[in-house]
């Protein structure tokens, strides 16, 4: 799919509001879910990819593989032109909100 993936955000949220639960944010250089489509012959005629947003990127919540190496990966949501758009999503998708940290390298 694509050569560029990284995580870019990470958080928790508590699942049934005791279990400390990761959540990241990757971002991607493609369509996760056209190329899929694509790959997999789903295309519908004038089908086309979203627009990369003002980062040449989309950004994507991840909830079952957050945390993981980003590739191979399966996003949570569609894609995001910007992070903050990212967040709000997953935010939405959790009770209770979403405890965001800064992506630290090792």
């Amino acid at each position: 799919m694509s050569d560029k993936i990284a995580i870019v955000k990470t958080g928790t949220w508590l699942y049934g509001g005791t279990v400390e639960t990761p959540v990241d944010i990757i971002s991607l250089d493609c369509d996760w879910d056209y190329e899929l489509d694509k790959a997999e012959g789903h295309l519908s005629p004038g089908d086309k990819p979203t627009p990369m947003g003002p980062d040449g990127c989309l950004y994507y919540v991840r909830f079952q593989h957050a945390l993981s190496p980003p590739t191979p990966t399966w996003p949570d949501s569609i894609g995001f032109a910007t992070v903050e758009e990212a967040m709000r999503c997953a935010e939405n998708k959790v009770k209770g909100g979403v405890r965001w940290h800064d992506r630290v390298d090792a």
